[in-house]
């Protein structure tokens, strides 16, 4: 991103105001030494973007076609039931571990394409870039909100780009859902017995959840899939970030080095 020209230095320029400008001048001053001296070549064939590519279609399709779908959960299966399979004798163990499994490899998926770095100091920017604008409208000069409009371009540039890449991360978690879930189901009717003790109760995994349409496998899957996957991806979150605050001195978008939320 070009260096662009900070906004007018006022007397009661806000500590929003220097955040924001501050921003703008790491991500101008990075641009500059980056920059190449000319445009760069059309980019080549990249075995990622292809890998992406081809899980997204992959998955799309697994949802339409019950072969392909139960083909690759059997795929999956080859490594699964020997590993955490326990010869069907405790279910609810193996979904825990297949949850584990699943969300683990999404994460480190979501991991790979995002950088948090840069979202996290868009983020910061954008909160910034909030609170000099609502304080311009309110002192209705036109010069401060006209100022502003090149700072929302770009805002609304680098949001885009932080948004893309975490879709590509969907890709990889669009395949392994559809996989894993349909490898569990398989799993469960192929037991002796789907019956398992929750609570005290016996309850058949394969039994529909009235009034819901769906077995209640699926809903203890899910149970177990949601929280790993928000622990995960926290994880990995907070490892990016410590990792550049200990390079840098300070937390992405401004402060002190520090335990990063």
């Amino acid at each position: 991103m070009a260096a662009e020209k900070p906004l007018p230095s006022k007397a009661e320029e806000t500590v929003e105001e220097e955040e924001l400008d501050e921003m703008e001048a790491e991500e101008g001053d990075a641009a500059a030494t980056t920059a190449p001296a000319k445009p760069p070549a059309p980019s080549g064939f990249k075995v990622s973007t292809f890998l992406l590519t081809f899980l997204f279609i992959l998955g799309l399709w697994m949802i339409f076609d019950t072969a392909t779908r139960t083909g690759v959960a059997v795929s999956f299966g080859l490594v699964l039931v020997p590993s955490i399979g326990f010869g069907h004798s405790y279910l609810l163990l193996t979904m825990f571990l297949a949850a584990v499994i699943e969300m683990l490899l999404t994460a480190l998926a979501y991991n790979w394409t995002t950088d948090w770095v840069k979202a996290a100091k868009v983020q910061a920017w954008s909160a910034a870039f909030r609170k000099v604008q609502m304080a311009a409208m309110k002192s209705g000069k036109k010069d401060r909100i006209e100022a502003l409009k090149t700072h929302q371009a770009t805002l609304t540039k680098l949001s885009g780009e932080v948004s893309i890449a975490q879709l590509k991360g969907m890709a990889v978690t669009w395949f392994l859902v559809i996989a894993i879930y349909t490898w569990v189901g398989i799993f469960i009717t192929q037991a002796a017995s789907p019956n398992v003790n929750l609570g005290g109760a016996t309850v058949n995994l394969l039994a529909p959840l009235h009034p819901l349409p769906i077995p209640v496998w699926f809903l203890l899957f899910t149970l177990y899939t949601v929280p790993l996957s928000l622990v995960f991806r926290r994880i990995l979150k907070h490892y990016a970030l410590q990792r550049y605050a200990a390079a840098n001195g300070h937390v992405p978008g401004g402060g002190a080095a520090g335990p990063v939320a």
